[in-house]
């Protein structure tokens, strides 16, 4: 060894002997009042490990190798912060979220027009398996939503970046935009077919609620889709149900498929316009103002006599379980469709200078007392969409990359049903592994691309359509009185499973 090389290794020896002794005068002051509060039974106080955050803190700022931005270290630890708490939902908000967040609020934003979550634990697979950002709902006559997005997507990445690392409104940040720019998605749909997407941005502004009457022999139907709930959702509900008693309308179909949710005063408001009694939604937390119940006033904006179905799928979330929840534990409407999601947690916003940070605060329960969180409202008559295999899927994706459909929609904007249906019978004589049906929905979407979808569709939405058979039924105030309860449900449910072990 050279002398140099000598003098060095004691200077290593001499500074590892520094840092040891640093290291135990920190485990000493750190252990002291663990011990102490061990001897007594009591627990750590909080300010001990504020103290000893602070006291990291400035050491990194102090003597890290390098300059370390206090901004970056301080956001880190927030976001860390937010992670251990295993919630989705409550998540730091740094500037370019909390902007986010904020043109959500004022109703319109540069993005795609998707509503997104991050993907829940399964707890089937290892702790540490990737957990991606999942669409929960595409926003109709969206980029999003022209470009095929599907309740249940998985978004393995964002313009090459892998979803697993991002929280749902880092995710969000990244897929809001200059209007006009293009996002990068890899998607997963189903167990294993991938494919890549890329959507130009343009200015999103968030519909809430769309309406019209559905003309049948007997009368007609008022139908009412509530897209989101927000500040004007409430008076566009109130002109809707204006509009259709003006017409004489003699039944009302509430479809809150897709709805991912959105405001809890404004789901309030609204189910009160169906309720003359009774509880609305309840709320429980910690917190003493946390715990509310709301309950329904006398008014009603729709006659207690008036038939109603409520509509939902697996994209229906949050406030639009509330509103269905309200509407079945008080025996005022039947529900249709697919199993809901099942998110019954509230969130507060909580702004910090130019961020902020979304925090859970409570659990929401139904009138019966029934928790719907990560279960979901099972409909009083369920009817599943048809879902295509991998192989179908595949296929399609096929198909739409020949070009095909687009150019036939291109050069036939106002294609006739019968037109739309010759051309899919060609397509699947010519070689298309898929049913005619399937295809012909397709074409059907692709014609709908360049305008505005009508508000509903008898051709192909099972679901709308046994709605109205289900309101002409004879026995549909039997159905109704004897309709399960949320909390119903779900008991006669465990008991099932639990009679199987």
């Amino acid at each position: 060894m050279s002398t140099h090389d000598g003098k060095q290794g004691r200077e290593r020896g001499i500074w590892g002997l520094v840092a040891l002794a640093m290291f135990l005068f920190s485990a000493v002051s750190v252990a002291v009042p663990r011990a102490a509060a061990q001897a007594t039974g009591e627990a750590v106080p909080d300010s001990h490990y504020f103290q000893v955050f602070e006291n990291v803190y400035r050491f990194i700022l102090k003597n890290y190798v390098d300059q370390v931005d206090p901004k970056k270290l301080y956001e880190g630890a927030m976001k860390g912060m937010f992670e251990t708490l295993e919630d989705p939902y409550s998540v730091y908000l740094d500037e370019k979220a909390m902007s986010g967040m904020n043109d959500r609020t004022e109703g319109a934003f540069g993005g795609v027009g998707l509503y997104i979550s991050k993907q829940a634990p399964d707890p089937r697979l290892p702790p540490d398996a990737p957990r991606y950002i999942e669409v929960v709902s595409p926003i109709e006559d969206t980029p999003g939503w022209r470009a095929g997005f599907k309740p249940g997507d998985l978004i393995l990445s964002i313009n090459g970046e892998s979803s697993d690392t991002l929280s749902t409104d880092d995710a969000a940040a990244k897929i809001h935009g200059v209007p006009g720019t293009k996002v990068d998605f890899h998607i997963r749909r189903g167990k294993s077919l991938e494919f890549d997407l890329s959507v130009a941005r343009a200015v999103i502004e968030i519909p809430t609620v769309r309406k019209a009457l559905i003309p049948t022999p007997k009368g007609d139907i008022g139908y009412l889709r509530i897209i989101e709930f927000t500040p004007q959702t409430l008076p566009r509900v109130k002109e809707a149900l204006a509009g259709f008693d003006k017409s004489g309308y003699r039944a009302l179909v509430i479809d809150v498929r897709s709805n991912p949710g959105g405001l809890l005063q404004s789901v309030v408001e609204i189910s009160d316009l169906f309720l003359s009694k009774g509880v609305i939604v309840s709320t429980k937390g910690r917190l003493a103002y946390e715990n509310a119940v709301d309950s329904a006033n006398p008014d009603l904006a729709v006659p207690a006599d008036k038939p109603i179905v409520i509509l939902i799928d697996r994209g229906s979330a949050s406030a639009s379980e509330i509103l269905t929840g309200a509407l079945k534990d008080n025996k005022r409407a039947l529900v249709i469709g697919e199993k809901s999601y099942g998110k019954g947690v509230v969130q507060r916003v909580y702004p910090l200078d130019t961020t902020g940070f979304k925090l859970t605060v409570s659990r929401y329960y139904t009138p019966s007392g029934g928790s719907i969180d990560k279960t979901g409202i099972s409909p009083d008559i369920e009817v599943k969409q048809p879902e295509l295999s991998d192989a179908e899927t595949a296929e399609l994706e096929k198909l739409m990359a020949t070009g095909q459909i687009a150019s036939f929609a291109e050069s036939n904007p106002d294609a006739t049903a019968a037109e739309r249906e010759a051309f899919a019978a060609k397509l699947v004589k010519g070689g298309v592994k898929l049913p005619q049906r399937v295809v012909s929905l397709f074409i059907r979407d692709e014609l709908s691309r360049t305008s505005m979808a009508p508000p509903y569709d008898l051709e192909f939405d099972q679901t709308l359509a046994k709605a109205i058979e289900t309101i002409d039924r004879p026995d549909f105030r039997e159905l109704l009185a004897n309709s399960q309860t949320v909390l119903e449900h779900s008991e006669a449910a465990a008991k099932a499973q639990a009679s199987k072990k």
